[in-house]
């Protein structure tokens, strides 16, 4: 039998029992296997490691796991510049795109309407889900460890946090997007850019209160819904407002 010591560090702990976090974890194995295959065993989801090194020396997911290694396993690097080290996934996209699994509606909502490019159908399949974010280079959003563990996904985050503000609050932080918030620009329906219309073209579809008061409109030119700053859209800047704030 042979052995290797392998220590995740910061939040990837959160991934393990808390009998094994924030020490070296004693792996025994009879035939060498990856390391991606070792980390994800142990219950880490690839798609949160940013850097691996194996006895002091950085390496890939296809290394094979040597009796006596001492593995180290790092998640994202926010305040430490390493783009000279090699890293094991790939390099964060200039464009942030996402793809919500079918649990994660609200979510999938709230990051529409701050302006982020989100994929959600409530009938997304796990197969279809790891397939939109290989294909079209999206981060893949959800609370199911085994669908990260798909190797056909090479971006993707695990939400800790249960409610969909707090999982929003998440993201923004884990991703640092605040500076990229550009609000109401998406449907939150449907994900589409919306256009600005006038208000003679939309208006046998507003009730006569509406028309009174408001004469700026937009329109999503996928479903056809209109968007106008109305008392929803002040609550939506309140919410907005205080989510910022958390950060």
């Amino acid at each position: 039998m042979k052995r290797a010591y392998v220590r995740f560090y910061a939040e990837l702990n959160d991934f393990l029992m808390p009998a094994k976090r924030k020490q070296a974890i004693a792996y025994d194995f009879d035939v060498s296997g990856s390391v991606k295959d070792m980390i994800e065993s142990l219950g880490v989801p690839h798609t949160e490691v940013d850097l691996i090194s194996a006895n002091s020396e950085p390496v890939d997911f296809a290394y094979r796991v040597q009796d006596g290694d001492r593995i180290a396993v790092y998640p994202l690097f926010r305040s430490l510049d390493i783009s000279s080290v090699a890293h094991p996934r790939p390099r964060p996209l200039s464009d942030v795109l996402f793809v919500a699994d079918a649990h994660l509606g609200r979510l999938a909502a709230y990051l529409r309407m701050l302006g982020f490019d989100t994929l959600y159908r409530n009938d997304y399949q796990d197969e279809e889900v790891a397939r939109i974010s290989a294909d079209e280079k999206r981060i893949l959003l959800t609370r199911d460890r085994g669908l990260l563990k798909r190797t056909i996904v090479t971006r993707g985050y695990c939400l800790r946090a249960t409610d969909p503000s707090g999982q929003l609050v998440e993201v923004l932080r884990h991703f640092d997007l605040i500076p990229s918030i550009s609000p109401f620009r998406r449907c939150m329906h449907c994900n589409s850019l919306l256009q600005k219309t006038e208000k003679e073209l939309v208006s046998d579809r507003l009730l006569p209160q509406t028309k009174r008061h408001y004469h700026e409109f937009f329109i999503c030119p996928h479903c056809a819904r209109i968007y106008w700053k109305g008392s929803h859209y002040r609550r939506m800047w309140r919410f907005i407002e205080s989510v910022t704030a958390s950060n």
